[in-house]
């Protein structure tokens, strides 16, 4: 003979799920500051926009120096970005006077939605924006849940 579950047994599954999907929205939502000190390095403005055939990711890269920029491929999901700045920038630059650090160049690491062929991708910069033309990949399964 099956035991039936008790009313706080359900709860509790409940909250616990609850609790899992609070934490995770959290950790999506906590910002984390767009600089490193350490690597000298600011995280570009990114913006990433899917069509049937394509993913096009731009990146606002102000002073960069057109020479410097390497994109490159990760995996099928995601790419990363640098860039060497023409002028270094400073906190005090922002207006912050209560840090210190300097910056000389871009760096940021992009996640794409679905997978795309890194092999086929085009990139152009034009007046401070770099924009990356990815072709999606054909052929992939998508999981069903």
């Amino acid at each position: 003979m099956r035991r039936r579950r008790s009313i706080f047994d359900i709860i509790r599954e409940h909250v616990d799920e609850l609790e899992a999907i609070a934490e995770e929205m959290l950790d999506q939502m906590v910002e984390r500051p767009s600089w490193d000190v350490s690597t000298h390095s600011l995280e570009p403005l990114c913006d990433v926009s899917v069509a049937p055939d394509r993913v096009i990711v731009t990146a606002d890269l102000p002073k960069a120096d057109p020479q410097s920029i390497r994109v490159s491929g990760i995996s099928d999901d995601l790419i990363e970005i640098t860039a060497k700045m023409r002028v270094k920038i400073n906190f005090e630059d922002f207006g912050v006077t209560h840090r210190r650090g300097e910056f000389s160049r871009f760096s940021c690491r992009v996640p794409l939605p679905v997978p795309v062929d890194t092999s086929r991708a085009k990139a152009r910069f034009r007046r401070g924006i770099l924009e990356i033309i990815l072709p999606r990949k054909k052929g992939y399964e998508i999981k069903v849940e």
